[in-house]
């Protein structure tokens, strides 16, 4: 469901907010958003969003920085690129999101949400073996934002590693240092 926000709230906004976005490539073309709501009819994580990519799109164009960037809404965004490919303006709202994720990190607005915990232990992991190992990635995550859930679910991870499929050695890749070397040089440009 689409919410307006309220725009009384003029001491909050940043009309530059727009403009930062703008600067991502593929952001320039936010300001043709026509507010069709494609890109939220065809999220398929809109139904866990308080604000969909339609919304958030219209709150950016608002200038409402800190409420964007303090959304967990952002951190639900699957990659899929639904959005895109069925946008009529072909606005890249996934690459958007991206980037709406990199500013509310580097502005520890982020911090409080599952998805921030999940993407940076998935990072973590995959920059040690250059690949990513499940059973490290849960246990980081589970320990970072529920370590009771940890105990919870400790059945269906026995059970998982009895069938092979949660495996307690991880795979590396051979050549982690020119992996991690990549990785760092997109981080740089980022």
């Amino acid at each position: 469901m689409f919410r307006k926000p309220d725009i009384q709230r003029e001491g909050q906004m940043d009309l530059k907010f727009v403009d930062e976005v703008c600067a991502i490539p593929g952001g320039e073309k936010i300001v043709d958003c026509i507010q069709c709501g494609t890109c939220s009819g065809s999220c398929p994580t809109s139904f866990l969003m308080q604000d969909s990519p339609r919304s958030l799109i219209y709150k950016i164009r608002a200038g409402l920085r800190d409420e964007v960037l303090k959304s967990p809404d952002i951190w639900l965004c699957t990659s899929c690129y639904l959005c895109y490919v069925r946008c009529p303006k072909n606005i890249k709202v996934t690459d958007i999101m991206y980037a709406l994720k990199r500013l509310s990190s580097k502005e520890s607005f982020s911090i409080q949400w599952r998805g921030f915990h999940l993407a940076k232990s998935f990072m973590k992991v995959v920059n040690h073996y250059g690949r990513n190992n499940e059973t490290e990635l849960l246990l980081r995550f589970f320990l970072r934002t529920n370590p009771i859930g940890l105990i919870r679910n400790s059945m269906i991870g026995l059970k998982l590693w009895l069938r092979g499929r949660l495996p307690l050695i991880p795979h590396k890749i051979r050549e982690r240092k020119a992996f991690r070397a990549i990785v760092a040089k997109a981080e740089s440009l980022a």
